[in-house]
């Protein structure tokens, strides 16, 4: 029986009512609610524009669609070796190669020092991914960036809340997607969003989101100017879009949850507190070194010293406790059998990345007090201690 579930249900009866309201009206794709959450959330996050699409992962999508159809991109794409499967898919799947670099032992997001080093002539963007709620080194990585002329989106589908010098992740290079499946910080059953800084960016996406059409734009976007005759200004397509449109639904329970954000944060962080304090500083394993502000979307351990190389009887322990434990991310992707499908190169070894790969796993964390169950952990993992 699990006792310590991955997630917890942020939904209440407004969450209900939300959903009945939209059932009222008998229109089910995106509409008003999809746009009043697409302007509450850009308005939160300090974001000129926001883009909701049904997933985090199609949120990607469309960052890099714009860098390979709007930008007219080509080359390499430095990413992190950890990360989530659909970081790298959209990658290739717009024509770019997939660059991977270490990530650092400490934070497990890029290691700075190793991507200067990856940058070279065939380099166009960086994709920083903020894992597990923690935000990436943005001074460096944006310095590079400007030095080297790349742009730099970010995969934030981990890290919503999170901040680097009081600016949110997800709001630091051109574009970032956030994703609102049901173990993240807010839970739209599926939904996802982008925000960006810019207006033709936006609606370059919004075109992409919806098969390439222009019928939502405003009139006089840059990408078709309408003529007035409906029967052919809603029927041009102007970008290869897809259909990655959010449902009504969703637009309107995101709008309710993002309501209960600040209370769902601050227990989140308040479940932080108590892991930091239990599983700080311990010889036998580590946890990871925050920059800036997290947003602590799950809690991630890497075995060390006396329990190195243990982690197959530690998590068949957890199992039996019923806390419910995952691999951290994708771990080292490179190790994954479908990179025989992808178009990659690596740059330079991977140790952080292995060591993720063979000692890492995380917990969950949610919108409710688990003092009781992060004690149960500690308990579990500290009896393997000599």
């Amino acid at each position: 029986m699990t006792t310590y579930p991955l997630a917890f249900s942020t939904w209440g009866d407004e969450e209900i009512e939300a959903i009945q309201s939209v059932i009222a009206t008998d229109m089910y794709t995106m509409g008003k609610h999809v746009k009043q959450f697409e302007e509450e959330f850009a308005e939160y996050f300090g974001s000129p524009h926001a883009v909701m699409v049904n997933s985090g992962s199609s949120a990607n999508l469309l960052m890099l669609s714009l860098l390979k159809w709007k930008y007219k991109l080509t080359g390499d794409i430095i990413v992190p070796v950890v990360g989530w499967a659909t970081t790298y898919f959209p990658v290739v799947q717009n024509g770019f190669r997939l660059k991977f670099v270490d990530v650092d032992p400490n934070t497990w997001n890029l290691d700075v020092e190793k991507l200067r080093d990856a940058i070279d002539g065939n380099t166009c963007a960086i994709m920083a991914v903020n894992l597990l709620g923690n935000s990436c080194n943005y001074a460096k990585i944006k310095q590079l960036c400007e030095q080297h002329d790349l742009k730099l989106i970010e995969d934030n589908c981990e890290s919503m809340g999170a901040k680097y010098h009081n600016n949110y992740t997800g709001t630091i290079g051109l574009a970032g997607s956030f994703s609102f499946f049901f173990s993240h910080h807010i839970q739209t059953m599926e939904g996802g969003m982008v925000l960006c800084q810019n207006k033709d960016d936006a609606e370059y996406m919004r075109s992409l989101r919806a098969h390439g059409w222009v019928r939502d734009l405003p009139a006089d976007s840059p990408l078709y100017k309408k003529t007035g005759n409906a029967f052919d200004d809603n029927f041009i397509f102007a970008t290869p879009g897809y259909n990655v449109r959010p449902l009504e639904m969703s637009g309107a329970i995101g709008s309710v949850q993002l309501k209960k954000w600040p209370q769902i944060e601050e227990t989140r962080v308040n479940n932080a507190k108590h892991f930091v304090q239990l599983f700080g500083n311990k010889p036998f394993l580590r946890i990871q070194q925050i920059v800036g502000k997290s947003s602590w979307f799950t809690f991630g351990i890497v075995l060390d010293g006396e329990l190195k190389g243990r982690r197959a009887e530690i998590v068949k322990a957890l199992d039996e406790a019923g806390i419910q434990n995952r691999p951290l991310a994708s771990r080292n992707f490179l190790k994954q059998p479908v990179m025989r499908e992808l178009d990659h190169i690596a740059s330079g070894e991977m140790t952080a990345a292995d060591d993720i790969h063979d000692n890492g796993f995380f917990v969950g964390n949610g919108s409710k007090d688990i003092t009781e169950e992060l004690d149960k952990l500690y308990t579990v993992i500290h009896s393997f201690c000599k």
